[in-house]
């Protein structure tokens, strides 16, 4: 609307404070900061006491502005009323009431029906209240009022309080007399409750996790305590139906030299086990210099049982042995000096590891005129409750030559592996000393050729890549020598051009063999990527001399490894492939088959195949072994708008017996995302674990229920996190 000229007679007085008030359009810098603009159709009133202006109106004073239907300024206090509806909009917010108070100078006031918006950014609390006070800049109280973070117009969940006080210069928010309703149904209560405003750590109850599995109803009620901006700590009460009460504690710190954590759990009577139950775990990180560094890590149990009756999936298949230890490492720069102290808890299913206490290493590589020095050195103390204990002492100097270009690479080095040990008196044997030592002899070599080729009109890079590698190891009788923490690696494409098929230091296999390989690739010139890699190796024995795990000389009854062969790549952009194939070709039988075909065009679209065969695979921990086939099959994928299914199912086919089931869905709404997942697995030889997720998320909030999160990540390859994804077909 056009401004009008006020309808009064001028008093001197008037006239000169009238430039504050009617302000001609002017560059942003001519205007004097405090000063009110009022553009209306009609304006009247003193202009050194009271103004009212009527019709459309708009004032703008700095960074607020008003719109109403009529608007009253009081000079003297500085007080802008404003309705039938009006609008005042400032950095932090916007306000839409029927009624409206404003004080300028101390940016106080108080508006009546009011629709507010507060916030900035991607964080914004939207909502109504029947009455508004503003107390100060950036802090407001909502009486009788419903506020959530979504759309405007998207009351899907709303928190419903008596009060909600916001301090947005603190960034916190508290709603007293409180529940959450979702589609319409109270779904929580608390008397009080507080929570940031901009996402920030703050202290105060977190939403409580319901869950559900074999162990019944589990609800867990998190307080999350920031101490510091460095320290925090939450405390979680968790009622689990057939058990009891446990209570858990984190703790966490961070430092600019030191970080960590301190976590446990404790069950002071478990009601179905009928004892008392606990886990301790430690996390400590610290810079002491550029050059020292220490650490401790540890992780205890109350019983060997735990994992299984209160970890998930993953848990339960990977901790059989809870490592505890501490270590110090100095590096000057021309080496790497570690020293730590290690102990071991076994679980159930787990077999009991050496102690090592202390272990000291030292590595270094100089280069010393085109060669390169190394060394590898190792003392370790080794105790065992029912095994044989020791010292063992490992150095291992060696010099390297070699060079490497774009068409190639050569690689010689030569070694002298010795090794002594210093053994206690142990079942009726005296105290003695062993030792062994052994000089190892490596030549690694390879080419790169390249052709330019092209296939259904796109243009690619082949490569053929040839590789020579061999190695040389007298063979000397080991069997005398104490194995404390070796095991021989499973063949593969990497282990084909490794010195020693055997872990750790106790075992050196004998060795005159010649590895070769060829692999050819397959590269698109348009973004670099490996459309398609595939290898074939295969190691060749000049010598049937061998060590066997036991350390006894053996001789080869073959002449060659088994036969490898790998392929893979990014078929196309949604497709990916790998597979890798051994072949034992002394009783020409397949000896080991795994595969993976991944399907993956967008976020949140993947499915994937695994397949694996084994003709004599570890099966567990207590060193059984027997045949393995498996089959895999997982994915994640919208099913409707918004809409994602998500299942798992992993399937011995050699013992018909399902390993791990899953399947759920997951929706997003935009404002709210919900999961449903169920998950049946095996823990022990004949025993399953069942759980039930289910998340309700509130965007900008937080969630209820159990989360799943970690468990599909890990169970379907490729699985993506929807809260990015919407408006999915």
């Amino acid at each position: 609307m056009p401004s009008m000229l006020p309808r009064f007679r001028l008093a001197p007085l008037t006239a000169a404070l009238l430039p504050l008030f009617l302000t001609p359009a002017a560059p942003a810098e001519t205007i004097k900061a405090g000063a009110l603009q009022v553009e209306a159709e009609a304006i009247s009133g003193q202009m050194d006491s009271r103004l009212r202006a009527t019709g459309a109106v708009k004032a703008t004073r700095d960074q607020q502005q008003f719109e109403a239907d009529w608007l009253e300024y009081y000079v003297v206090k500085q007080l802008v009323r404003a309705g039938d509806r009006a609008r005042m909009r400032q950095p932090d917010g916007t306000i839409d009431a029927d009624a409206l108070e404003a004080y300028l100078a101390t940016d106080t006031g108080s508006a009546k029906n009011a629709d507010f918006s507060f916030g900035q950014g991607k964080r914004v609390l939207r909502g109504h209240a029947a009455a508004l006070e503003m107390q100060g800049k950036g802090t407001y109280q909502l009486q009788s009022t419903r506020a959530n973070t979504c759309a405007p117009g998207d009351d899907s969940w709303y928190l419903k309080a008596g009060t909600i006080d916001l301090d947005y210069g603190r960034n916190v928010g508290v709603a007293k007399n409180a529940r959450l309703e979702f589609e319409g149904v109270p779904i929580l209560y608390t008397p009080w409750m507080d929570f940031p405003l901009d996402g920030n750590r703050k202290s105060g109850l977190l939403f409580p996790t319901i869950s559900t599995g074999s162990d019944g109803l589990e609800i867990a009620l998190p307080y999350y305590w920031n101490i510091a901006p460095n320290y925090d700590a939450t405390i979680t009460p968790r009622y689990i139906e057939q058990r009891g009460t446990m209570l858990g504690l984190e703790g966490r710190y961070l430092q600019p030299d030191y970080s960590g954590k301190i976590y446990t759990e404790q069950l002071p009577d478990d009601q179905k086990a009928n004892r008392n139950r606990s886990l301790w775990d430690i996390e400590h990180k610290q810079t002491l210099s550029e050059s020292v560094t220490i650490g401790l890590d540890g992780r205890h149990v109350s019983d060997e049982d735990y994992y299984d009756d209160f970890g998930n999936s993953s848990t339960s298949a990977t901790s059989s042995n809870l490592l505890r230890e501490a270590w110090i490492n100095y590096n000057p720069g021309w080496a790497n000096v570690n020293l730590s102290a290690s102990r071991y808890q076994t679980l159930a299913g787990g077999t009991e590891q050496y102690a090592r206490l202390p272990k000291l290493t030292i590595s270094s590589s100089k280069e010393l005129w085109g060669f390169t020095a190394n060394l590898e050195s190792e003392i370790t103390r080794f105790e065992h409750r029912t095994l044989q204990d020791g010292w063992r002492t490992v150095a291992y100097p060696s010099v390297t030559w070699g060079v490497d270009k774009p068409w190639g690479f050569f690689q010689a080095k030569f070694g002298i592996h010795h090794t002594r040990y210093q053994l206690d008196a142990y079942n009726g044997n005296a105290a003695n000393s062993l030792d062994r030592t052994l000089p190892i002899t490596t030549v690694d070599s390879g080419l790169t050729f390249e052709r330019n080729t092209s296939l259904q009109g796109k243009d690619f890079t082949q490569t053929l890549e040839p590789r020579v590698y061999f190695v040389q190891i007298p063979r000397v009788d080991q069997s005398n020598l104490p194995n404390f923490d070796t095991s021989e690696n499973d063949l593969s494409f990497a282990q084909l051009f490794s010195e020693n098929r055997f872990s750790g230091y106790d075992r050196i296999n004998a060795a005159k063999n010649i590895t070769t390989a060829l692999t050819t690739r397959l590269l698109d010139n348009s973004n670099g990527l490996e459309r398609l890699r595939v290898g074939i190796g295969q190691r060749f024995y000049l010598s049937d001399d061998d060590i066997t795990l036991s350390g006894e000389e053996s001789t080869r009854t073959e002449n060659s490894s088994d036969l490898l062969s790998t392929i893979g790549g990014d078929l196309t952009q949604a497709l990916r492939l790998d597979a890798t194939y051994q072949y034992n070709q002394s009783q020409n039988k397949t000896e080991r088959f795994s595969s993976q075909l991944r399907y993956s065009p967008a976020a949140g679209k993947a499915l994937s195949v695994r397949y694996r065969f084994g003709r004599n695979e570890l099966l567990d921990n207590d060193g059984n072994y027997g045949p393995l086939r498996t089959i895999d099959l997982a994915g994640q994928w919208p099913i409707a708008r918004n809409w994602y299914a998500v299942a798992r199912q992993n399937y011995s086919l050699q013992d018909n017996k399902v390993l791990q089931r899953l399947a759920g869905v997951e929706y997003n709404q935009g404002c709210w995302i919900v999961r449903v997942v169920g998950e049946r697995y095996l823990t022990n030889v004949n025993q399953y674990k069942n759980a039930v997720y289910l998340q309700l998320e509130l965007k900008d909030l937080s969630s209820l229920g159990s989360n799943p999160m970690e468990t599909l990540r890990l169970a379907i390859p490729g699985y993506s996190n929807i809260n990015n994804i919407a408006d999915t077909e």
